[in-house]
């Protein structure tokens, strides 16, 4: 993006309104491949409390799970090449998140306004290309075999609107061809990692039209794909406003479901990093992927979101000028409820009974997939959050307003109370702390107990087991 030229769309006439099913979870992630680079060049990052951090477990602080980094073939400076790829690829998997890998077939950018063959291919006919899209395929992914990797997604051309590879590629000038050369990357993926879903991936998520065109043309050609993916960048669909913009990505997304029967996934989403409205925009569109028809919207992904200071004369990352994860953050942070699990008991913060009422006392509680126990943060400010009960929608706070050790947790009525805001401080291997911003005590097992309904306490912190926590 934004290095790219952007793609516009052709308006629609009018917009849709769309019945849904119930939302489903999806897979919140980043694309990160300028991370080394920015490294290199002496960028850092920090997490929402202002300590410097590495990038990966702020992401996951922030409710993402997955990472995409793309791959050129002979890349100028050796970045996005395999040898960077495979070291960025070895951080993700270290930091415990799912990966994507997303093949550019071009010594550069690819993207609506330029697919470039890598230079080396400059004068091969279409055999030729197949042959070499298969080879780069395959050697590039059996480096990551060998490393002990296996991708979860792996895609086969980057926002391929008139196909890649041009002109012997060019969708508009051959159809045909370009079928086949993405058959010939989605043999070569499957050759190595057979299980592993194949992408294929357009820009402009709300143009419904180039997307029948594309993948119409695919089917008609015997191409082959397991998952359709876009790109949305909301702010910068011609003659769209955000919302008719987001609105259209989702009618796009479920009239691919209804005619191919694959799962649809949003892999790049941008909005400017000081958009006044950057968390609601981002927060939308992730609601609309989760509201996909028969719960086949899989994932979003935040293209580059660690760009900050206009990184390469990028604008539209979703971090602050200070080199920390901003409004667009939070809106990955409050997307998706999960379970907060003790490291001392491997138990779980529970509502006992699924009390629906305010007041009720929490308890540990042996980990189950009952509402009652999964809680869904609210960003409030300066690293601070609410966490609402699914089952209740009430949000966890103290039984008294007191700074005392040993005052109860209950879940009440939420409200801007400084005794319903939290902070996570993250102590190593993903666990954490929640510190009251009220008492400046922390969530604590009373007595360290291993048992089912053990109290729920603040209690002066400290960096026992008891006091430790876990998103799962």
């Amino acid at each position: 993006m934004t290095i790219r030229r952007l793609f516009a769309g052709l308006a629609y006439a009018c917009l849709f309104f769309l019945t849904t099913q119930s939302h489903a979870a999806v897979v919140l992630g980043a694309d990160t491949s300028w991370l080394s680079e920015m490294e290199a060049n002496g960028y850092l990052f920090y997490n929402s409390n202002g300590t410097q951090q590495d990038l990966f477990p702020i992401l996951k602080q922030h409710g993402m799970s997955a990472v995409r980094l793309r791959v050129w073939v002979n890349p100028q400076n050796g970045y996005n090449g395999m040898t960077d790829v495979l070291a960025k690829a070895q951080r993700v998997k270290a930091a415990g998140m799912k990966l994507m890998i997303d093949f550019h077939y071009s010594d550069s950018w690819a993207d609506p306004g330029q697919q470039t063959k890598p230079a080396a291919w400059a004068s091969y006919n279409v055999q030729q290309l197949m042959d070499n899209v298969w080879s780069h395929t395959r050697n590039s992914l059996l480096q990551l075999r060998n490393a002990g990797i296996t991708p979860d997604w792996v895609q086969v051309g980057n926002e391929t609107n008139d196909g890649m590879l041009w002109p012997e590629g060019r969708a508009s000038l051959n159809m045909k061809n370009y079928a086949w050369l993405t058959n010939t990357g989605y043999n070569a993926v499957k050759d190595v990692f057979p299980a592993t879903p194949v992408v294929v991936h357009l820009a402009n998520c709300h143009n419904v039209e180039n997307f029948r065109w594309i993948f119409n043309g695919l089917k008609t050609n015997g191409a082959k794909f397991d998952i359709i993916a876009a790109s949305a960048y909301p702010t910068n669909a011609s003659g769209y406003t955000w919302q008719n913009a987001n609105a259209a990505c989702l009618f796009t997304l479920n009239e691919m479901v209804a005619t191919y029967g694959t799962p649809v996934m949003v892999t790049e989403v941008g909005v400017p990093w000081d958009h006044a409205q950057a968390k609601q925009i981002v927060a939308d569109l992730i609601t609309k992927v989760a509201a996909v028809n028969s719960a086949m919207g899989l994932a979003v992904f935040y293209w580059e979101p660690q760009a900050y200071t206009n990184w390469k004369g990028y604008s539209l990352g979703a971090f602050t000028q200070n080199g920390g994860p901003g409004p667009a953050m939070q809106a990955f942070l409050e997307a998706n409820s999960s379970r907060i699990k003790s490291r001392l008991s491997g138990k779980c913060i529970d509502v006992p009974a699924a009390s629906q009422s305010s007041g009720a006392l929490l308890q540990q509680y042996n980990c189950s997939s009952g509402a009652n126990q999964q809680w869904r943060p609210e960003a409030t400010d300066n690293g601070y959050m609410r966490l609402k009960a699914s089952h209740s929608g009430l949000c966890l706070d103290l039984a008294s307003q007191s700074t005392a050790n040993n005052i109860r947790l209950v879940q009440r009525t939420c409200s801007s109370n400084s005794s319903q805001q939290w902070r996570r401080e993250y102590i190593g291997s993903d666990h954490y702390r929640l510190r009251s911003r009220f008492s400046n005590r922390c969530i604590d097992v009373t007595g360290s107990s291993l048992s089912d309904g053990a109290a729920l306490i603040q209690y002066n912190c400290h960096n026992n087991s008891n006091q430790q926590w876990i998103n799962n």
